[in-house]
């Protein structure tokens, strides 16, 4: 082979390579869940950190809820801010990688809202203007399951545990 071909086979590679890493990324590793979701595929301990995550944030809505009701716009403010965008900036690439892109895009909102919600309350926001925030979080939490499930695959096994 002379070295032009070989160039040229290199780069066909290359680009079959980054479509392939590509495709991997926005489709992540899921299949058709039977309930009609969508089933993404994970390490045991990928699985139990999403799903922690997911349980923290339902905690600060609890914080926020109660910080509103008490008129503690201080309490408000950290509460949302914890699990604002700061709280997805340590994600590990390889889980992120797994996660479709829709889901992705979900959740960076989500964490986005957060981070407006602790806005507003630094900025002396209302109850109502608070709770109409807190309310379109939640729609997005609530599309979020209805859309997506976790299941753990283990290696060895290839058995899927489902949550």
């Amino acid at each position: 082979m002379t070295a032009r071909v070989l160039s040229i086979t290199a780069i066909a590679l290359w680009l079959v390579t980054i479509a392939v890493a590509a495709l991997f990324f926005l489709r992540g590793q899921t299949q058709l869940a039977p309930d009609g979701r969508t089933t993404v595929l994970l390490g045991s301990d990928e699985r139990n950190l999403v799903l922690t995550e997911m349980r923290g944030m339902l905690e600060t809505v609890q914080i926020v809820v109660d910080g509103v009701k008490e008129g503690n716009l201080k309490q408000v403010a950290q509460a949302a801010h914890a699990s604002g965008m700061a709280a997805a900036a340590d994600v590990n690439p390889a889980l992120m990688a797994k996660l479709p892109l829709e889901f992705k895009q979900l959740g960076l909102s989500v964490h986005k809202r957060f981070d407006e919600i602790a806005t507003a309350a630094d900025s002396g926001a209302s109850r109502e203007q608070l709770l109409a925030t807190l309310s379109t979080q939640l729609s997005a939490c609530v599309a979020c399951h209805a859309s997506y499930r976790f299941d753990a695959v283990t290696s060895a096994a290839k058995q899927v545990k489902t949550k």
